[in-house]
């Protein structure tokens, strides 16, 4: 199972319509440095918008030269709304080198969108496919046309959880019928507005989905989708995605992203120590000496965190600390 990260797109509607150059070039450096090996970036409502009145801070072609350096490290694409469609950007999207472009429309709309599909296609993109409120038809039905969809070419199908309401069991039986329909991967997109987004990346993957889609720190449209740290803590608990560097991945946003992100007013709803903590059992009251003694030692207090915790969660020592504290460091040297 892959992480695939939406940030530069779902995420940019917390600025507006868009990220700007330097965090899309942040963001895009960020994630193929610890290993996220799939991404969406572009404008918020995707390739094309800017010309219907949905301009952000980067055009599109902007955007095609930003993400040039990074091509050869990750599967990146942008979005096309299939309402929004137009050949002459397909073929822009191609001749600039994108992996793929991920075709969205509401489930039970397919049909209306088989040229928009085939003309992807057509100029060597993968065509990966939004089943947008894919609650709107009954698993039985999503199954259907996702055969459907396999059929006109599709490469890979997203089940999308547009408004958040979906249920863990409602996800797991999505999943797991859309999967017997189809031989291609299957990716489930989960929203926040229930809280449930980390239940149902549970249920997603236990139910065998090939790609979790999701945030940095959680930034989406509305109430925000699942955070890509979390969902590379839940996957590697289950063991999954290991390619992705978590440890390095915490480090790029406590140094860069958050940073970042706070001149703008976006605070993240978890931070990585949080999540440690979260993935560790250790409690927080431990935090003081175990900060202390990472900076003693020189090494990240997240690791130190997660390795004295394997061996004593429920009150570990100042001394187990230490001797934690020393193996890293000799492995590090």
């Amino acid at each position: 199972m892959k992480i695939m990260d939406c940030t530069m797109r779902d995420g940019a509607n917390v600025l507006g319509n868009g990220f700007p150059e330097d965090l899309t070039v942040m963001m895009l450096k960020g994630l193929t440095e610890n290993g996220v090996s799939v991404i969406e970036f572009g404008n918020a409502k995707g390739l094309g918008a800017e010309d219907l009145g949905f301009a952000g801070p980067v055009s599109d072609r902007r955007y095609f030269e930003l993400a040039q350096p990074y091509l050869d490290k990750a599967e990146i694409g942008m979005f096309l709304n299939a309402k929004r469609y137009k050949e002459e950007n397909v073929k822009a999207a191609a001749e600039s080198g994108l992996c793929f472009l991920r075709v969205g429309a509401d489930a039970g709309d397919a049909e209306k969108y088989i040229d928009v599909i085939r003309t992807v296609k057509k100029y060597g993109l993968k065509c990966r496919y939004s089943l947008m409120k894919a609650y709107l038809l009954t698993p039985e039905e999503l199954a259907e046309e996702g055969k459907k969809l396999e059929e006109y070419g599709v490469d890979e199908m997203t089940i999308m959880d547009s408004a958040g309401c979906m249920l863990p069991d409602e996800v797991k039986e999505y999943v797991t019928e859309l999967k017997k329909a189809v031989t291609i991967p299957v990716g489930f997109h989960c929203h926040n507005n229930l809280g449930m987004s980390a239940a149902n990346a549970l249920a997603a993957i236990e139910a065998g989905t090939d790609l979790l889609d999701c945030g940095l720190l959680g930034m989406a449209r509305s109430a925000g989708n699942l955070a890509t740290e979390v969902a590379t803590a839940l996957a590697q608990k289950k063991g999954e995605a290991r390619e992705v560097d978590f440890y390095g991945l915490l480090n790029f946003l406590e140094s860069e992203l958050i940073p970042a992100m706070k001149t703008h007013g976006y605070e993240p709803p978890i931070t990585p120590i949080e999540l440690i903590l979260g993935c560790s059992g250790a409690h927080s009251s431990f935090m003081k000496t175990f900060k202390a003694i990472a900076n003693e030692y020189g090494i990240d207090v997240k690791r130190l965190i997660m390795e004295t915790s394997k061996v004593d969660r429920k009150s570990p020592s100042e001394e187990l600390m230490r001797k934690t504290a020393e193996k890293i460091k000799e492995a590090v040297a």
